[in-house]
């Protein structure tokens, strides 16, 4: 089964140790915050995301941060807003995987004591696995999973040529 490398961007000019410094692909989403700090504390408590940018705008004075969970060049960001934003609201969300039910659990748990937990969590067997739905500071909701087949599904579709590039994308 085919794997795809995070670190390969393709055929460059530069030497090995080089990186190619172009992102290509879907590298962010972006979500509106009245809190920055509270949000972030929110997404490195369910999420297991930590900040690896952050700054204030120069031409809007609003805070930016850039959050990632580290699996992959992938990340949230969070803006600051004064006024209340539209949240992300169900079914509409940004999903995590979680390493087990156990973990869901807990965090489920964690949840539902802080009043963030909206739905769940519920089993729906393959590909969708294991899941709920938390609210973020700002009403954005939050997916945790355990045994959904993302990974599983992309791979598949790579072998089988749907994938980027293939003859059935």
């Amino acid at each position: 089964m085919a794997t795809h490398d995070p670190t390969d961007r393709g055929p460059t000019d530069r030497g090995p140790t080089d990186r190619d410094p172009t992102d290509r692909g879907l590298t962010h989403v972006a979500l509106p915050t009245r809190d920055l700090a509270r949000s972030a504390a929110f997404y490195a408590r369910y999420a297991a995301m930590r900040v690896v940018h952050e700054r204030r705008d120069a031409g809007t004075g609003r805070g930016v941060a850039w959050l990632t969970d580290g699996t992959r060049p992938f990340v949230v960001v969070l803006i600051e807003q004064a006024a209340a934003p539209a949240p992300l609201v169900p079914p509409a969300h940004l999903g995590v995987g979680c390493a087990s039910r156990a973990e869901v659990d807990g965090l489920c748990a964690a949840a539902r004591a802080e009043g963030a937990l909206v739905e769940g969590p519920h089993d729906m067997g393959p590909p969708v696995g294991y899941w709920a739905f938390l609210r973020d500071p700002d009403g954005h909701t939050l997916e945790l999973s355990h045994g959904q087949e993302v990974a599983l599904t992309v791979e598949r579709a790579a072998d089988a040529g749907s994938g980027p590039g293939g003859d059935a994308g």
